[in-house]
């Protein structure tokens, strides 16, 4: 326990800032895992419109209303977006390096 009030109140801070930093890696990571389940199952309609009412509702509802369902490729175009913006958001704070971030949106694209 620090003996200085700017110790403690650096203590306090610090605290805060890496539960805000574990859970952006945390949502890096699940993007992660959902573009990897997505392009497992991309040709499974039943487990893509699963993965849509889970993490893309707004994206579903918009293509019921217009009259069409929303394909594999299409699945897969959501989750790679959905993953680069939380990887630009990371870096952006610096939660993980901008090379990092850049390396890893490169090796998810070669993979899709």
């Amino acid at each position: 326990m620090p003996n200085i009030d700017s110790a403690a109140k650096r203590l306090r801070q610090n605290v805060k800032r890496q539960r805000f930093n574990r859970i952006r890696k945390s949502r890096v990571k699940t993007a992660e895992v959902n573009l990897t389940y997505i392009l497992a199952n991309k040709e499974n309609e039943t487990a893509v419109s699963e993965f849509l009412a889970k993490f893309f509702p707004t994206a579903l509802k918009e293509a019921k209303d217009a009259g069409k369902a929303l394909t594999g490729k299409e699945a897969v175009d959501l989750a790679l977006s959905k993953c680069f913006s939380e990887l630009d958001k990371a870096a952006k704070v610096g939660v993980i390096h901008k090379n990092k971030a850049d390396r890893k949106k490169s090796r998810l694209s070669a993979r899709v």
